[in-house]
């Protein structure tokens, strides 16, 4: 397997490995598995599936954070992340994972782009990985995700409830991750990843919402996305 050339925004925002949960959740599973990466800024008319991140490898653009991971998953075999994972493990990665992909993802969303104050501290760091001639598009960026958002239903929520949302996956995350250093056990797996990534988007953010809040209750929570920063991502010191 040649190194792996992965396309994804050129920032670390506010110290945090990237704006974008599936582009953190993608270079922390190659830390982890310790695939070696070369990362370049993201050309979006390149990007197989239309989205970030995707990666060059032995001579294909492959695309989706998942799959991505579920190919090199294959390719490493024995020194898969996921290697020896009990089926029903496998299930309750799985469940975890579309739960932070599939709705929390959103309420995340939603302080960010839908509340006056999450966006007026997002602007300016997405204005960053915009090209130039882009930059003055950010309201209709932001109306469009706004209708995203109302579409998919959470954007038809009150703040309160959105963050009541929120609270209550936060603690199914902490219910789930326990007293244990990782979610199975002593050694990170794939799903590892994943959770970071949207961990690390909540409290990296700069925003003292009720989500934020909320996530700083719990104490296993906040060791977590330390232990990991600590772990895989020392040159965040230095963002």
């Amino acid at each position: 397997m040649d190194k792996l050339i992965l396309h994804q925004p050129h920032t670390r925002p506010w110290g945090t490995p990237n704006l974008s949960p599936f582009c953190t959740k993608l270079e922390t599973y190659l830390r982890m598995a310790e695939v070696p990466y070369e990362a370049v800024p993201a050309d979006f008319r390149k990007a197989p599936k239309g989205k970030i991140p995707f990666v060059a490898l032995d001579g294909e653009l492959l695309g989706d954070s998942q799959l991505i991971i579920e190919e090199l998953e294959q390719r490493l075999g024995d020194r898969a992340l996921d290697a020896g994972l009990p089926p029903r493990d496998h299930a309750t990665a799985r469940l975890l994972r579309r739960t932070l992909e599939e709705a929390y993802y959103f309420v995340g969303m939603y302080f960010r782009w839908q509340t006056d104050d999450g966006y007026a501290v997002l602007a300016p760091e997405f204005k960053r990985v915009l090209p130039a001639p882009f930059r003055i598009a950010m309201p209709m960026i932001r109306r469009g995700t706004k209708k995203q958002l109302h579409k998919q239903g959470t954007g038809r929520h009150t703040r309160e409830e959105v963050a009541a949302m929120g609270e209550r996956d936060l603690a199914a995350f902490s219910e789930l991750l326990g007293d244990r250093p990782f979610l199975f056990g002593d050694r990170p797996r794939t799903v590892d990843a994943t959770l970071y990534a949207f961990m690390e988007s909540t409290f990296g953010f700069p925003l003292d919402s009720p989500l934020q809040r909320a996530a700083k209750t719990h104490a296993n929570l906040v060791a977590y996305r330390d232990r990991v920063r600590d772990r895989w991502w020392k040159d965040l010191a230095a963002s």
